[in-house]
């Protein structure tokens, strides 16, 4: 794997972690302003913006289907390997993002 490839795969990983917690943590303050608990609302947020935060690392999902497509139908294989690899890492970041959350939360240990 080269420089830059790898640079990507640090970039999509921590895009996704930054959706899940940013996403969380003002989803709470509006939780707050309009009276709900925010420590739960947070806590349900992390779980239901996962796909979002894989959307916005990845750059769109058509690139990345097309990119699979085209490894499929014309035999480079390499571009199936580097495609699954993004989304691997855009998936990590997005569940260390959850894992956080919740234990940022507490929810989950009653």
């Amino acid at each position: 794997m080269d420089r830059e490839f790898l640079a990507t795969l640090v970039i999509d990983y921590f895009v996704a972690f930054g959706v899940i917690i940013g996403g969380t943590i003002v989803g709470g303050v509006g939780a707050y302003l309009i009276g709900k608990p925010p420590l739960s609302v947070m806590y349900d947020l992390a779980s239901s913006l996962k796909i979002w935060a894989l959307v916005a690392a990845i750059g769109g999902t058509f690139d990345a289907i097309s990119t699979l497509e085209r490894g499929i139908f014309e035999g480079t294989h390499s571009d199936i390997f580097r495609t699954v690899v993004v989304i691997f890492a855009a998936l990590s970041g997005a569940h260390s993002g959850t894992v956080f959350i919740q234990w940022l939360t507490q929810e989950g240990m009653q």
